[in-house]
């Protein structure tokens, strides 16, 4: 039987890749959801789905919600999602506060909740290398991460740059707060030995690219991922919904839908 999914800001960009990719992965689109005030409100998304300005309206026959909009609206919806049968959510929201990561959680002793910075099956099963060879390789191996994004993008590093890190960190059993590196710029001194670097590029229309490299005298060993094509977050969201469907309450993570 076919999972029945809704999505929020399911208009959007990434609500459209969702629509597109659904039936592939064995879902079915029952609901979505706009901010109150969108043209949108009203029209089809797929056959006797419409979309709505309310999320439990969106929600009412979905077994999973997917969410990737605002935090703000992404918590209230969590809230509103109490009154459906949903029993599984997948939050790709960024920008949560702690005390707003706190509440997700808070949620997940209800339903089971994928939360995720980056649902790139791709990525994640790159954190898990880079975990693992920080383990295993000593301080005496240097850690540089490097990102390009397209020229619009606002942070840096990226989000995902900041999740290799902090997977390298853990490799180390560290926090990558205090490993972290400043940008080498002017007249920084030698590099100290067991801290982590971060260089940024952004140009053009680049979707994502990132790449760590463990550099010692004699060798270097580098992992990369490189985006084509921005149905990849789609792709792995629905993957962790079709997951998500069959656990029990609790937080998880990318890396418990594949299991590294």
């Amino acid at each position: 039987m076919s999972l029945k999914i809704a999505i929020a800001g399911v208009a959007g960009r990434m609500g459209q890749a969702l629509v597109a990719g659904a039936s592939a992965a064995g879902c079915t689109v029952v609901g979505g959801s706009e901010r109150a005030g969108s043209d949108q409100i009203g029209r089809e998304i797929t056959p006797g789905a419409l979309i709505t300005d309310s999320a439990q309206k969106a929600a009412a026959s979905a077994d999973v919600w997917i969410d990737f909009t605002m935090p703000v609206a992404t918590l209230a919806a969590l809230d509103l999602l109490k009154s459906t049968g949903v029993r599984a959510a997948i939050i790709g929201t960024t920008g949560l506060a702690p005390q707003q990561e706190q509440q997700i959680a808070e949620h997940a002793k209800r339903i089971a909740i994928v939360r995720a910075r980056n649902f790139s099956l791709g990525v994640n099963l790159m954190l898990g290398l880079v975990e693992q060879a920080a383990a295993r390789l000593g301080p005496g191996w240097d850690i540089e991460i490097s990102e390009t994004h397209h020229r619009h993008k606002v942070d840096a590093p990226s989000g995902t740059a900041l999740m290799i890190g902090e997977a390298a960190a853990q490799g180390r059993s560290s926090k990558l707060g205090d490993v972290r590196t400043p940008p080498y710029d002017g007249q920084p001194g030698a590099r100290v030995d067991g801290k982590i670097g971060f260089a940024v590029t952004r140009a053009g229309g680049v979707i994502g690219d990132h790449e760590v490299q463990f550099a010692s005298e004699e060798e270097i060993i580098s992992i990369g991922h490189r985006a084509i094509t921005r149905a990849i977050f789609a792709k792995g969201a629905l993957h962790a919904a079709v997951w998500a469907a069959d656990q029990k309450p609790g937080l998880y993570s990318m890396r418990d839908v594949l299991a590294l």
